[in-house]
């Protein structure tokens, strides 16, 4: 089973411009999430998937493995679709955020076993919701998991819903799971999601893993107990820095 590691990266950002390119202690995002997915066990190979000349410049100015892809790609896994169908050999093709540049590759490990079961045909990670500020924040979509370890329904309100019980109390009575945004895909059913017309839940939530899910793709989920820090604001990037400082 061959695993490719694919990177969207575009420098259009509404919070961010740029912010690929951006410096973190003397290397650029890019490079860092570049460098740490390298690190899985289970990748054959990484690729960076751009559609802006400065990012695929600088990708190049270190030695990575970069294409130029569609500037009309509304998401990252409509890069990785295109990106997928370069390379013929593969069998698995691995979404990773490129706003993430402590990605842990344990995490990327974790989601290809996966596809140790054959029926798998596309997976994510979810971790264990441990604080009130994550439960009732709606940029934190949440997950339902039913016993086969498969996602049910993802959202941005706090699910499931505990009737009569007083919300502070909530933790304590129920676990609930927070989705960890990294995808991987069987080739086929990539190409197969990326035809799909929008949905009316994905448009409810702007959760774009809502419409495989209402078009009947089942969605398996690894549990994690690693934590992710993505960069989408100027905010973000202090924090990183203050991690990799200590």
């Amino acid at each position: 089973m061959k695993i490719l590691g694919i990177i969207p990266a575009r420098y259009e950002s509404s919070r961010f411009p740029g912010k690929p390119l951006i410096d973190i202690a003397g290397k650029s995002m890019i490079r860092r999430v570049y460098e740490q997915s390298l690190k899985s066990s289970s990748l054959s190979e990484v690729v960076v998937a751009t559609d802006d000349k400065r990012i695929y410049d600088h990708v190049k100015s270190f030695g990575a493995e970069v294409m130029l892809t569609s500037d009309k790609h509304l998401s990252g896994t409509d890069r990785c679709g295109e990106i997928g169908q370069k390379y013929p050999d593969f069998d698995i093709l691995v979404n990773i955020q490129g706003d993430e540049p402590l990605i842990d590759p344990l995490q990327i490990d974790l989601l290809c076993s996966c596809f140790e079961k054959a029926d798998t045909s596309i997976a994510t990670l979810v971790k264990k919701v441990i604080s009130y500020d994550e439960l009732f924040n709606e940029n934190t979509p949440k997950v339902i998991v039913n016993k086969q370890q498969e996602a049910v329904y993802f959202s941005r309100s706090t699910i499931p819903f505990l009737r009569g019980v007083k919300k502070e109390n909530w933790l304590e009575l129920h676990t609930f799971y927070k989705h960890i945004g990294i995808y991987a895909f069987r080739k086929k059913t990539l190409s197969e999601i990326t035809q799909l017309k929008v949905s009316a839940l994905e448009k409810a939530e702007a959760l774009e893993q809502l419409r495989w899910i209402e078009n009947g793709y089942r969605i398996r989920v690894a549990v994690t107990e690693l934590e992710c820090q993505a960069i989408d604001t100027p905010e973000d990037l202090q924090k990183i820095l203050t991690i990799i400082g200590s």
